[in-house]
């Protein structure tokens, strides 16, 4: 499974249609869509899936009126629970020789919701559209879940993975799930922090927390409040990545990402991180939150990222729907 910021053939999204992701507050979402997919389509082609071919046309317009560049968007036709791509999509794979293949994985809806078996059948979809080669694994796992450097390490977490509390596979130990990662992904030194942060859903996907930047580099979430909920798991998080090392048995160097301050809605808290940015061809998209620390968090990007544009999208309304734009995106390898 190559990293992330490898070079990218697309970027595939799915357009938001369950309301009940963002109760009350469904109107902006389509618009918060419209301007990741904007900022792509600038670097990169994105594979948009909708729900039926009736909706081409008003999708096509909110995208027209967002100034996206049409001609590096294509329409797939396919219905979905859901659509987050992250999580339910499939997680493609490079070989020696470059050629692209995919991993179907299982989707379950986070072991937490009914409506899943729209969005489980994704993958399958994927790889007949583009006809790859797909593996099945049999396994349950969220995009969301991992973060890979491309050199066979590979990050999770305890609370996710191994928890009875929406547990995916609990017939799997520590060692079935270290074995699934370097038999379909390649990924044979897993490096396990311990949980998420409040608010999450997911019960503790890695995306949120911590994520690779280069071969030997992470960024890891840190909150300065030591009344926060975040404070003391976050905290545990690093401490464990200082004392960690790469495939090759090189220490993690290890950079430091400011959180926002809490997001609440309807006295909900929301789980708000800049960790669940982007990387794109070219670009990096990190969710903001009309914070004083989104200025921070891509100051400390930027400077990781210099051979890219770093962008910030507004995603206070997005993240109610417990998601942002590491959640929405999946990338397919050049």
């Amino acid at each position: 499974m190559p990293a992330e910021w490898e070079p990218h053939e697309a970027t595939w999204l799915a357009w938001p249609h369950e309301r009940s992701d963002w109760p009350g507050k469904f109107g902006p979402i389509p618009w918060v869509y419209a301007e990741i997919i904007r900022q792509l389509a600038r670097v990169e082609r994105v594979r948009l899936i909708v729900e039926s071919r009736q909706a081409i046309p008003a999708v096509r317009r909110t995208l027209e009126r967002a100034g996206a560049n049409l001609g590096a968007v294509e329409f797939f036709v396919c219905p979905t629970d859901r659509g987050w791509l992250r999580d339910a999509g499939p997680l493609f794979l490079k070989g020696p020789r470059g050629e692209v293949a995919l991993t179907d994985w299982l989707f379950n809806g986070w072991a937490k919701y009914d409506n899943w078996r729209r969005d489980n059948r994704v993958p399958a979809f994927i790889a007949r559209r583009l006809g790859l080669r797909r593996w099945p694994t049999g396994i349950v796992l969220e995009g969301g879940s991992i973060d890979v450097n491309g050199r066979g390490s590979l990050l999770t977490t305890e609370e996710c993975l191994l928890s009875p509390v929406q547990a995916r596979n609990p017939h799997l130990s520590r060692q079935d799930l270290e074995a699934a990662f370097a038999r379909f992904l390649g990924a044979r030194h897993v490096l396990w922090l311990a949980g998420g942060i409040a608010g999450d859903d997911t019960h503790g996907h890695v995306d949120d927390i911590a994520r690779f930047v280069g071969p030997s580099t992470v960024v890891a979430a840190v909150e300065e409040d030591p009344s926060d909920p975040n404070y003391e798991p976050l905290r545990e998080n690093l401490k464990r990545l200082k004392s960690m090392r790469d495939q090759d048995g090189n220490p993690l160097r290890i950079v430091r990402l400011p959180m926002p301050e809490p997001v609440f809605f309807a006295g909900q808290r929301l789980p708000a991180s800049y960790a669940n940015f982007y990387i794109a061809n070219r670009l990096v998209l990190v969710p903001t939150f009309n914070d004083a620390n989104d200025r921070r968090a891509l100051d400390v990007l930027a400077r990781l990222f210099a051979d890219r544009e770093v962008v910030g999208i507004g995603c206070r309304d997005l993240i109610l729907g417990l998601g942002a734009i590491h959640c929405l995106t999946q990338p397919q390898p050049a």
